[in-house]
């Protein structure tokens, strides 16, 4: 039995959908059973990352168990802890958890801090475990750019090998399926190309026929473009450090482990692009 969390969200249920076309028996594990995926041979369970018996009660039986994170919260990294302390003691087979590219105790993403401590606790507990660490999803960046058509932050010439959602997608499954060849593994996840902001700009730009431009902010300016929004400290310091993460050179670099896990190169960024818009 394979276990998946975040179904109803972009990326688990793109994974779901994969596991239900080949034919493969699933359980969905969802905080809200009305918005789960109607899939062939899926059944569905309500649990929360943060109720220690429901997430025990839901892994009973789980063979491998897909751990997409917790939704942003000053608190996920307690919820995360507490479904990996639940799995560990449903005796689930196989761990395959969502993190980050370069996550790290000193990661300049904050969030990317978050997902080295979840990694770390699950190493803990002994459960055999794979982590997928995904760069920046490809298919947000277009969502980065304002109303302005102006992407901006303080990423300067720094660049980031962003993915696609469908490339995660295609790894977890293959993972899922057959999970004993990549235990104890570390994968990271990325596009074919690490571009500048200003790279990606020109992309959206000759895909979408839209003049979209990139424009550096300084740290500063940063923090200020984005008070309106009046979000918790903790988050507006993620949104900033995403940038600055690139900046420092902490999402460049290529891989492939999406081609020689999948079969199939990563896909550029135009492509991804084009796919949405479809």
């Amino acid at each position: 039995m394979i276990v998946v969390t975040g179904s109803t969200g972009r990326l688990g249920g793109r994974v779901a959908r994969r596991l239900a076309a080949a034919g493969i028996p699933q359980r969905l594990l969802v905080r809200d059973p009305a918005r789960a995926p109607l899939l062939d041979g899926a059944t569905v369970t309500t649990a929360e990352y943060s109720d220690a018996t429901a997430c025990r009660n839901a892994l009973t039986s789980g063979d491998t168990v897909l751990m997409v994170s917790a939704a942003e919260d000053a608190d996920r990294l307690s919820q995360h802890r507490t479904f990996v302390d639940a799995a560990a003691e449903a005796g689930v087979g196989h761990l395959v958890y969502i993190s980050f590219y370069g996550a790290g105790p000193a990661s300049t993403f904050t969030l990317a801090r978050d997902h080295w401590a979840t990694e770390d606790h699950i190493k803990s507990t002994g459960l055999p475990h794979t982590f997928l660490r995904d760069n920046l999803y490809a298919d947000f960046i277009p969502m980065m750019v304002g109303p302005d058509d102006v992407l901006r932050g303080p990423a300067g010439t720094g660049r980031a090998s962003v993915v696609a959602q469908d490339d995660i997608a295609d790894v977890a499954t293959v993972v899922l399926r057959d999970p004993a060849p990549h235990t104890g593994l570390t994968h990271d996840l990325t596009g074919p190309a690490a571009l500048t902001l200003t790279e990606m700009c020109q992309i959206i730009t000759d895909v979408t026929g839209t003049p979209v431009r990139y424009h550096e902010e300084t740290v500063t300016e940063a923090y200020e473009s984005r008070s309106s929004h009046q979000a918790p400290s903790w988050l507006v310091d993620a949104w900033v450090s995403t940038y600055t993460a690139i900046a420092a050179g902490e999402m460049n670099g290529v891989g492939s482990a999406i081609p020689d896990i999948t079969g199939h190169p990563a896909t550029p960024l135009a492509e991804v692009i084009r796919r949405n818009r479809s």
